[in-house]
């Protein structure tokens, strides 16, 4: 476990901008608007519909220049997917990387509605020689003394598989302001970052995009020095449903012992969950839990279960899952200098009581 270090009053400010989804709501495929997780790097534009439009630019043998109403006239998919903020379990690091002091609950599953980024691509026609298409919203900030909008950028192979959505609603209803209102960028499997919000234009390029959120920020590295590596598509994870009830404010756990039926959910961007692992004595020893991918969806996460006998005692749970390429969880956090991309197992203390 990470030391208790103090935390600063510019990530309280962030951490009351932002939100996790309770850990409670795993027991729902799908998460309520509400308790999804957020993450604003900038402000919240507030946008007016009729006055916004999409821009498609750059290398293409049609610029297009779409309106809202437009884009709602074209054929519509809808996508469930898990999305993970890249910097989920930053708050378990040792020393702690200062930012939004995320703990496991920058997570969360939506049906995303909206149309295939490829068929607007095809529509404007790619010229020769394209290489990546950038994506620019309308929320604006200051980094390191400049100016800037919130850009991100896809190689132009991962724009051709087809998934690439660009979502217009979220679980039935309009995306609301602060989810990227009117449209915004998804992309299946990959960490939150990528999901450009608020999205005003698409430009296609000859070359690799280097601002900030793509060559400097999101990338893993031990030094400032180091260019690092890019972050790309979400490690494995499974986490725990806390069993029994918390305690206020510390919410230490207490259960009543006897028969716990322990759940969760699992997933990665790397392809489906192939087994979860359950331990009760930390770590020492592990048990296979049951798998059921009750969402359907192959960007969606599985749920996950286990029959725990609970003693009277203190019990530390933890649980780990290997996806379908025989990528798994760490026991301990690997450190970086963002904090990103922190899979290593949750751990569930619970003090055990004779009912």
């Amino acid at each position: 476990m990470a030391q208790r270090q103090d935390i600063r009053l510019e990530e309280l400010a962030l951490a009351a901008r932002n939100h996790g989804m309770p850990l409670e709501a795993l027991r729902l495929p799908v998460t309520p608007i509400g308790l999804h997780y957020l993450l604003t790097h900038y402000d919240i534009p507030i946008v007016d519909a009729d006055k916004w439009s999409l821009e498609i630019a750059g290398l293409v043998e049609r610029p297009q220049r779409l309106s809202l109403a437009d884009i709602l006239e074209l054929p519509a998919e809808e996508l469930t997917v898990t999305m993970e903020c890249a910097g989920n379990g930053r708050a378990r690091m040792a020393p702690r990387p200062f930012s939004q002091p995320w703990l496991e609950e920058a997570i969360g599953t939506a049906r995303w509605t909206g149309t295939p980024l490829i068929r607007l691509l095809e529509r404007a026609g790619l010229r020769k020689g394209a290489v990546e298409v950038v994506f620019t919203g309308l929320d604006r900030g200051v980094e390191h003394g400049r100016e800037l909008a919130y850009e991100r950028s896809l190689g132009l192979d991962q724009v051709l598989e087809g998934d690439v959505l660009l979502a217009w609603a979220i679980n039935g209803q309009p995306l609301p302001p602060q989810h990227g209102f009117p449209l915004r960028l998804l992309v299946p499997g990959w960490y939150g970052m990528a999901s450009v919000k608020w999205l005003t234009k698409i430009t296609v390029t000859d070359r690799p995009f280097v601002g900030h959120q793509q060559a400097y920020a999101y990338r893993v590295r031990l030094s400032e020095d180091e260019d690092g590596e890019a972050l790309t598509r979400m490690l494995p994870r499974a986490l725990m449903i806390p069993p029994g009830i918390p305690d206020f404010p510390a919410r230490a756990r207490t259960l009543p012992a006897g028969p716990c039926a322990l759940e969760g959910r699992a997933w990665s961007g790397f392809g489906p969950i192939g087994r979860v692992e359950v331990s009760a004595d930390g770590g020492g020893s592990w048990e296979p839990a049951e798998l059921e991918a009750d969402v359907g969806s192959a960007y969606a996460w599985c749920r996950w279960r286990h029959a725990f006998e609970a003693e009277p005692g203190v019990a530390v749970l933890l649980c780990r899952a290997e996806d379908a390429t025989g990528r798994s969880q760490p026991l301990e956090p690997v450190w970086n200098l963002g904090g990103y991309a922190n899979n290593a197992v949750q751990r569930v203390a619970v003090t055990v009581v004779r009912s």
